[in-house]
């Protein structure tokens, strides 16, 4: 397994991208200023991009995990690998997401804890209802772990 980081033609893994964030005018919004990794086992399994958000503070802005890869541990590592490289230069990681059964227990597993909310995100950002696991996305939950513990 090897992670690798991508500097040019990000969009070669739009479909990956599409998985995590399903309005490509959104991955639009983050895709150039963000650093793009990919994990590959031999091909590639999962992607991931992390923004500077300033003052010491990072975001991951989508991870991805190809279907067939999925519950393998794949997104687990390239977030533990993230989380190591970042922790040099910043002091925090956030990630946003819907409130969903899916993606805010892998969160906490990773060690993320609940930082705030921002109401009516997805109905208000999105052209059309996001929904996961049969649930409308409505409020985007905001995820936070400490790069420097003490």
């Amino acid at each position: 397994m090897t992670i690798e980081q991508v500097t040019e033609n990000k969009k070669e893994y739009l479909d990956l991208l599409l998985l995590a964030d399903e309005q490509e005018s959104m991955v639009d919004r983050y895709l150039d200023k963000g650093e793009m990794y990919v994990l590959k086992d031999p091909d590639v399994k999962a992607e991931c991009v992390v923004t500077d958000n300033g003052d010491g503070v990072a975001e991951i802005k989508n991870i991805a995990v190809s279907p067939d890869a999925q519950r393998k541990g794949y997104g687990y590592a390239l977030v533990r690998y993230v989380l190591e490289k970042y922790a040099a230069d910043y002091h925090t990681m956030l990630v946003g997401t819907g409130e969903s059964t899916l993606t805010i227990p892998f969160y906490e597993c990773c060690g993320f804890t609940e930082h705030h909310r921002l109401k009516n995100f997805f109905t208000d950002n999105y052209d059309h209802p996001i929904f996961e696991c049969g649930k409308q996305l409505v409020d985007m939950v905001y995820l936070s772990v400490d790069l420097q513990p003490e």
